[in-house]
């Protein structure tokens, strides 16, 4: 019986205690306790991926290299427990979970190198798709597969699922550019492809493998009709079962091996390392959206034009397009007033040169002329616009997802036709969609015949799951009769579709498959069940409930766009995990142990680590700002004293800054007699006494204190008022060998006095302040009083909004430009919007370079992008400056939010150590003349994490325009 207030798929009561014992003991014993995450927060934040699917761990595990993989391989191959691998989780059919012990392979498998000038690529598998592809760029390269998922998923998940894409079609997915693999076996055998011997060692440490692949082999070459029905099952996408084809395709077993691992979804074994042939990058793009009255219509000019050269055409619905219209920045507003049973196109052609586009466009346009569509269409090569049309497409799964009933999964089919049957089989699935009660888009890969529709059963109503499973039942005799297709295209078979695989193949082929299986692993402890399974009904197993949490997250599909960007990534939770734990949370029946568990661990876990800095917001196809949630929970946690007391604090901020400059001077005298570690034991004290939310850490390379005076300004002329952030008012730049330096203030003024455009600084400037100090903290009260006194500040500076108003801190002028809905009072709304507000980046690049002569250049600079200057969308200008002045400016692969986030860097220096490692390990690697930035606090969290001086922008535009 379910408790009250509980679920019925909720974790178990004896999970609170975590890895049980002796499987605990043995785990430390054999790898070492940092390699283990035995709590019930871990094993509950791993048992979810972007599938309707969970299973709760045993054990999770982060191994650090491939030998400690086969020994957990082989522990759990002689204990009879079964083992998983998983990378990024943004598997859509449940191949990333398992019941037995976790391999968290993302964490320690990262790093790509480039060969051949570009042509080849060297990848690990926890390297993230994208990540990959920057570092190709520099070649003008890239890597064939091109799932909507690149900026999350993880090589390791590309191969294992021979993901697919908007533009690889068969000829650029994994399996057709893979040069070669090294691999674990469930034995613990490791074999490198592509090393001298390899063969050889093959055979020689795995013979019943080798040699039970050359029967096959033979079996399947003498088969003529069986040969033609794999080649033509190949012949468009197909991820059903294990790639036969390679049967054909190679002629040894290690060769065979080699490619039958590629799509086996971790069943078979694991990819340590990977060698991709690249394909070419074709920098000049043009895309396009092209809209029709519905699918049918939209279907049928697809074959055309991929005969007139583009590289992509992409099908949408209406509501998906409608959803981004409100979450996308960018995004046209008619789009919110589409029919609802409308489809749209996207069409895309590149090209290495850009006159060539206009060719292709034409050619694009005489198709188009045929058709009927409901809007005006324009090509655009804009690199903003292309990126969001991109970001949309790209963004569907989440999109849709949004739209679905309140407590209903959200599960993604993914088929494929052969193309020219394209518009034949939408029509068919809509009608099925419809005849059963879901929502009647479909979507996907229009050129290549791939099609991608959305279900939202609710699985904690019976009747739901039957709608479910007829469904099912009928979209595989459609398929599979009627078009001869694939049941999964590019997603991978997963658990939702394992029970149909010979349906598809038939049972000749299908055994053949489950040879392969125990061949590999004989014991059966690879992801049993996931690729193939003999149990009808595991599709409906271990459906995972969906119960309401905080409102802000509730549209979650779990999807894992938002981990690669979260500074916590690498130390704590990730904003998935976040929402996964308040979802288990709130399945639980109050008080339960699991629950207490879980609460216990996750104030620190999820709430104090947390930076609040909405990266994850431009990362989610929704736009969900987790930090949203967890500024809530802070707040629910203060007192109406503590409360009071942070209001108390906002009114005072003049003294407060004071106190602070104050503080670092005598602190600063104190580190250069005693260092720094009197005054970290004394700050370390205070905390335990006060709490660690409330006061900082004194750390190595605490800034000095800025100069207690602002430079003297005319109001009399100037071009704009200037505000001196906060932070830039109490920390000042880095000490210098060369002796005394411009104050951030001082350069501002003097590098626009230079320009032709004078800056004033308000006389009672001291104590204003965004108010981001108080809403990343929760303190209502206090950022609502900062948020409006500003506001009233602002307006009066600027004569009624007369005059723009730089600031020099971009999380500052984010602060300003986003105080937060209900923060302002009425009248203050009104002034709001009739402010111009101006970042000192945007500044620079509208008005400042203009004026100035750049009289030399550094030879070589980094630039980190803030979290603030992506969301104002200014990362292109920060690069545009910076690009100016210096001859060689790069952009770290790694560059997210630093986690210093404020003040929180100060707090918990560990969230920024972890946030800037990758970071930093890229830009320890070479030396650079410049280190820029535009955010004094995310300077500080830069400098500890890389030992390099970073510092705004405007100080080496003021040194390098100097007369």
């Amino acid at each position: 019986m379910v408790p009250a207030g509980a679920t019925a798929d909720r974790a178990p009561e004896e999970l609170a205690a975590g890895t049980p014992q002796p499987l605990r003991g043995d785990l430390d014993r054999l790898l070492g306790s940092d390699r283990i995450l035995p709590r019930a927060i871990d094993l509950i934040r791993y048992a979810s991926d972007a599938s309707p699917y969970r299973l709760l761990p045993k054990a999770v595990v982060r191994p650090r290299h491939a030998g400690e993989v086969a020994s957990v391989l082989d522990y759990g191959r002689r204990n009879g427990i079964p083992v998983t691998l998983r990378a990024a989780g943004t598997s859509l059919n449940g191949q990333a979970q398992g019941d037995g012990i976790l391999l968290d392979v993302r964490r320690h498998f990262t790093g790509v190198s480039v060969s051949d000038g570009g042509t080849l690529a060297r990848v690990r598998p926890g390297t993230v798709l994208a990540h990959a592809n920057r570092a190709l760029a520099a070649h003008g390269r890239k890597l064939g597969p091109d799932p909507a998922s690149h900026e999350a998923a993880t090589i390791g998940g590309v191969i294992a699922n021979n993901s697919g894409g908007m533009r690889c079609g068969v000829v650029h997915d994994p399996y057709s550019t893979l040069r070669s693999l090294s691999f674990v076996l469930p034995s613990g055998t490791q074999i490198d492809s592509a090393a001298p011997g390899a063969e050889e060692r093959f055979a020689a440490a795995e013979p019943e493998l080798a040699r039970g692949l050359a029967e096959i082999r033979d079996q399947i070459r003498a088969d003529a009709e069986l040969c033609e029905r794999i080649r033509s099952k190949f012949a468009i996408k197909n991820t059903t079962g294990y790639r036969l084809c390679a049967f054909l395709d190679a002629e040894t077993p290690l060769q065979i091996f080699r490619r039958l691992l590629v799509g086996s979804e971790g069943t078979l074994g694991f990819v340590s390392e990977a060698v991709f042939e690249t394909i070419p990058l074709r920098p000049e793009t043009t895309t396009a959206w092209v809209h029709f009255d519905g699918i049918e219509s939209a279907t049928e000019p697809v074959p055309e034009l991929v005969a007139a050269g583009a590289s992509a055409v992409e099908l949408m619905v209406a509501p998906a397009l409608m959803v981004a219209s409100h979450s996308i920045p960018g995004t046209p507003q008619h789009w919110r007033e589409l029919p609802p049973t409308s489809a749209a196109l996207l069409v895309e052609f590149r090209s290495d040169d850009a006159a060539d586009l206009d060719g292709l466009i034409e050619g694009a346009k005489k198709v188009l002329a045929g058709h009927e569509t409901i809007r005006p269409f324009e090509f655009t090569r804009e690199r903003e616009a292309v990126e969001m049309h991109w970001r949309v497409r790209e963004g569907m799964f989440g999109l849709v997802g949004v739209v679905r009933p309140s407590g209903s999964q959200l599960i993604t089919e993914d088929v494929c036709v052969p193309p020219e049957r394209i518009a034949e089989s939408a029509t068919d699935i809509q009608a099925l969609l419809g005849k059963h009660g879901f929502l009647q888009g479909v979507a996907g890969h229009a050129s290549a015949g791939n099609l991608h529709f959305m279900l939202t059963p609710s699985f904690s109503e019976a009747a739901d799951r039957d709608r479910y499973e007829a469904f099912i039942g009928e979209l595989v005799e459609l398929i599979v009769d009627k078009y001869d297709g694939s049941l999964k295209a590019e997603h991978g078979t997963g658990r939702n579709m394992a029970p149909f695989v010979e349906r598809e193949w038939g049972r000749v082929a299908t055994e053949m498959m489950w040879r392969v299986k125990g061949l590999a692993d004989p014991d059966g402890v690879l992801a049993p069940g996931v690729l193939l399974n003999r149990d009808p009904g595991v599709h409906l197993r271990h459906l995972k409930s969906n119960p309401p949490v905080e409102e802000s997250v509730t549209g979650c599909v779990e999807c894992g766009m938002c981990e690669p960007v979260c500074p916590s990534r690498g130390l704590t939770t990730t904003p998935r995990e976040r929402i996964v734990l308040r979802r288990e949370i709130a399945r639980q029946p109050p008080g339960s142990p699991v629950a207490r568990s879980l609460l216990a661990d996750y104030s620190y876990d999820a709430v104090d680590t947390c930076a609040a800095d909405g990266t994850c917001a431009l990362a989610c196809p929704l736009g969900i700002d987790t930090g949203k949630m967890v500024k809530g929970l802070r707040a629910e946690a203060h007192s109406p004293a503590a409360e009071r007391a942070a209001l108390r604090t906002a009114e005072r901020w003049e003294k407060v800054e004071s106190a602070a400059r104050g503080g670092l001077r005598v602190g600063e005298a104190v580190s250069r007699v005693a260092g720094d570690a009197p005054l970290r034991g004394l700050t370390r004290a205070a905390r335990r006494a006060a709490g660690a939310e409330l006061l900082p850490e004194w750390g190595e390379g605490m800034p000095p204190a800025a100069p207690p005076n602002l430079p003297a300004t005319e109001r009399e002329g100037a071009a704009a008022v200037y505000v001196p952030a906060c932070i830039n008012r109490i920390f000042g730049r880095p000490r210098s060998r060369e002796g005394p330096r411009p104050s951030l203030p001082q350069a501002l003024v003097e590098v626009s006095r230079r320009a032709g455009v004078p800056v004033w600084i308000p006389p009672d400037v001291a104590g204003s302040c965004c108010g981001v100090p108080w809403s990343s903290k929760g303190y209502r009260e206090g950022a609502r009083h900062k948020a409006n006194e500003m506001v009233e500040r602002l307006w009066r500076w600027s004569g009624d909004g007369r005059l723009p108003i730089v600031i020099d801190a971009s999380s500052c002028t984010q602060g300003i430009a986003d105080p937060g809905d209900g923060e302002l009072s009425e009248i203050n709304v009104a002034r709001h919007d009739k402010l111009e507000l101006l970042d000192s980046i945007a500044w620079a690049q509208d008005l400042l370079l203009a004026g100035l002569e750049v009289r030399r250049t550094v030879a070589s600079a980094t630039v980190h992008p803030t979290c603030s200057v992506r969301h104002l969308g200014l990362t292109r200008a920060l690069e545009e400056v910076a690009g100016r002045l210096s001859e060689e400016l790069h952009v770290p692969l790694h560059a997210t939010c630093c986690g210093f986030a404020g003040d929180r860097g100060f707090l918990h220096p560990e969230l920024s150590a972890a946030a800037t490692r990758e970071e930093a390990e890229e830009v320890r690697a070479r030396s650079f003349d410049a280190h820029l930035c535009s955010n004094r606090t995310c300077e500080v969290g830069l400098e500890r994490a890389t030992g390099r001086p970073y510092e705004s922008l405007v100080f080496l535009l003021e040194e390098l325009t100097r007369p």
